[in-house]
């Protein structure tokens, strides 16, 4: 599905969570993540703080989706789209279908750990009883030099 307009307003929303998880005192890589509801407001924001937390599976997404649900009283996000700067991991593929969520887009691709297209398809997985209409590529460049510039860094 090619991306609309407002995508890269919400995908630029989250490159910000992204670049704060980086910046954080106990820097994270830099993934973001925000869930819009169906008008178009953000509900949530979410970026990776599994360092700030010790906590694997603090991901953005996650951590995006646990604010939504709080906020809402309800764990059926199924009026949402989740934006993420990176691909989602098998986790998070996991725990977007059980949040219902009917619709990902994500920036950049993870061809090491990505369960949306790269390495598995999850959210498309025919077998599995929920599936998710996904947007991929959306500020691509832009995503993924997140990433390469953070492991750049430390290297």
């Amino acid at each position: 599905m090619r991306h609309a307009p407002e995508h890269e307003v919400w995908m630029r929303l989250a490159i910000a969570e992204a670049q704060a998880a980086a910046a954080a005192p106990q820097a994270d890589v830099p993934v973001g993540a925000v869930l819009v509801g169906p008008d178009g407001a953000v509900l949530a924001t979410g970026r990776n703080e599994r360092e700030l937390h010790a906590d694997p599976t603090a991901h953005a997404e996650v951590v995006a989706m646990r604010a939504a649900a709080a906020a809402r009283g309800d764990w059926h996000l199924d009026d949402c789209t989740l934006v993420v700067t990176l691909e989602p991991c098998p986790m998070c593929a996991g725990a977007i279908l059980a949040a219902r969520i009917p619709r990902v887009v994500f920036g950049a691709w993870d061809e090491k750990a990505g369960a949306v297209g790269s390495v598995l398809d999850v959210l498309r997985e025919r077998r599995l009883p929920q599936r998710a209409e996904v947007v991929a590529g959306v500020l691509e460049a832009e995503c993924a030099s997140l990433l390469t510039d953070f492991f750049g860094e430390r290297r």
